[in-house]
């Protein structure tokens, strides 16, 4: 009878403590652990990485506190949560999570969506899914939780696509459609594998977060990154100009821990070097070697290692920033160049280069400019050509710029050389440029003639991103894509090429 007193009081600790509200990093994690049965992974492995356990933190902590102590019960009032403080640092939750294959990226999500709707009453959070399939994962995921000791917080059945908490907290899946993002507006948003969203969909869920009094608005953006070129390429770029945190782990931050087996006799060592000595993951060193085994090489080092996505349908394959990208300055004692790719809605771009005495080229600036004239143009061309304009070797441009406009009755070459800048061309195909580029990236006896100023960041991206059609219909076409992304500074760079390689009969339009 005892016993049975003991497990009694025991059962409602237990109980208890499921209702309390974790204070901290440490308390979320022994949390999880405990009523989830999950051991989130906090151990970062590699120096420049981050841990699933950091995404969780980052989600928990982006939100006010609601004021409350551990002492107090979870389930709030909404109207108690809108009365919380309102002294919490940062505009927004958005994040960026960038993480390998089988490293638990909606797993941890579904979790993150259990402690929102757990913890913060009145949190409204959407699942979008680069698939019904994919969408259906993560709530799949909490559902599961929700099992293991949780249906007594939640409102009413559990529906196939969404579910209610009793403290007005709700979850739903969307579909992959603008019309079903378009009509929704909520506090959080976790786009789960975004580098198979239809782009058009992507776009239209970037405007449907909200924040309210103490839940701040957040949309999740969560892949792996397969390709270079893809939407979550675009993503982790233009991440770091708008400030928003990149979340990054790979495999060796999710793998068990090495404990018996022999270095020296292990597939994996060329890429583990001992990280596996210091890991506390679980995923099964024998799956990774399995999984290596099957793939190739560019493919393993993309989708397990985050490492360079695969190059296999990039058109410069050779581009390799580590080699390709180096401080260089401007020196006066070589000849200048500059190469133009016109556009208005299109990014109008221009490129400066050097090249020496042995035929290496240069890139020493860039400048992209949308939506301006050709006068505007004109101004930021001599103000950031670093000598006189008389000393410019040769302004190398798009043969098209010579054609008169209909409007107009003037052209981009005219234009420009009424204001003093002098332009040459020589017409060609998209292949002849490409194929010099590839010769100055790596020669035949494997020496590169090319580097580019880290200053270039817009050419260094297209570098990596150019890349043919990925439509199967297409796919082996010749040509690459024009995306209207990364084709305008390849351009630019293609002028140049052909017109130094043509430059004594590059013709020179006077009017």
């Amino acid at each position: 009878m005892g016993r049975d007193v003991e497990v009694g009081r025991a059962n409602r600790i237990y109980e208890d403590l499921r209702m309390i509200r974790p204070a901290g990093r440490s308390d979320i994690k022994n949390y999880i652990k405990v009523f989830l049965g999950v051991d989130v992974p906090d151990v970062r492995v590699c120096g420049d990485h981050d841990t699933p356990m950091d995404y969780l933190w980052h989600c928990w902590s982006a939100d006010k506190s609601t004021g409350k102590t551990n002492a107090d019960a979870m389930l709030i009032s909404a109207d108690d949560a809108n009365m919380a403080s309102d002294d919490n640092a940062g505009a927004n939750g958005d994040a960026v999570v960038w993480a390998n294959r089988a490293g638990g990226k909606t797993h941890i999500a579904a979790i993150a969506t259990l402690l929102d709707c757990l913890f913060k009453p009145g949190c409204d959070v959407r699942i979008l899914g680069g698939s019904g399939e994919q969408a259906s994962r993560m709530y799949d995921y909490l559902v599961g939780f929700l099992g293991r000791g949780f249906e007594q917080f939640v409102d009413g059945r559990i529906l196939k696509e969404r579910c209610q908490f009793i403290n007005g907290s709700k979850v739903q899946v969307l579909t992959q459609s603008a019309k079903s993002v378009r009509g929704s507006h909520v506090h959080k948003l976790r786009c789960d594998e975004v580098e198979l969203f239809d782009r058009d969909v992507f776009e239209a869920a970037k405007f449907i977060t909200q924040s309210t009094k103490g839940i701040k608005a957040a949309m999740e953006v969560i892949s792996t990154m397969h390709r270079p070129y893809g939407l979550m390429g675009e993503v982790v770029s233009s991440a770091k100009e708008m400030a928003v945190p990149t979340i990054k782990w790979c495999m060796w931050e999710v793998i068990e821990r090495c404990v018996s087996r022999s270095c020296s006799t292990c597939p994996l060592w060329g890429y583990c070097g001992g990280k596996a000595r210091h890991a506390d993951g679980y995923l099964k060193i024998d799956d990774c070697i399995t999984q290596m085994k099957r793939s190739s090489k560019a493919g393993f080092e993309s989708e397990m290692l985050c490492r360079r996505p695969s190059i296999e349908n990039v058109v410069f394959a050779d581009f390799e920033p580590a080699v390709h990208v180096k401080p260089v300055a401007y020196d006066p004692d070589l000849p200048l160049y500059r190469t133009l790719d016109f556009g208005f809605v299109n990014p109008f771009v221009c490129l400066w280069l050097q090249t020496d005495a042995e035929g290496n080229v240069r890139v020493i600036d860039e400048y992209q400019r949308s939506r301006a004239t050709i006068a505007s143009h004109a101004e930021q061309l001599k103000q950031r050509t670093p000598c006189r304009e008389e000393q410019v070797a040769a302004t190398f441009c798009d043969p098209a710029g010579a054609g008169r406009n209909d409007v107009t009755g003037t052209s981009p070459v005219r234009e420009l050389r009424a204001y003093g800048i002098l332009t040459k061309y020589r017409r060609s195909g998209i292949l002849e440029g490409v194929e010099l580029i590839r010769r100055a990236l790596r020669r035949g006896d494997g020496k590169s003639s090319l580097v580019i100023d880290p200053r270039c960041v817009r050419l260094i991206e297209a570098m990596q991103c150019y890349h043919y059609p990925d439509d199967v219909r297409r796919r082996g076409a010749e040509l690459p894509d024009k995306d209207g992304v990364y084709d305008h500074h390849i351009d630019a760079l293609r002028y140049f090429y052909v017109g130094l390689k043509h430059n004594s009969g590059a013709m020179v339009r006077k009017y």
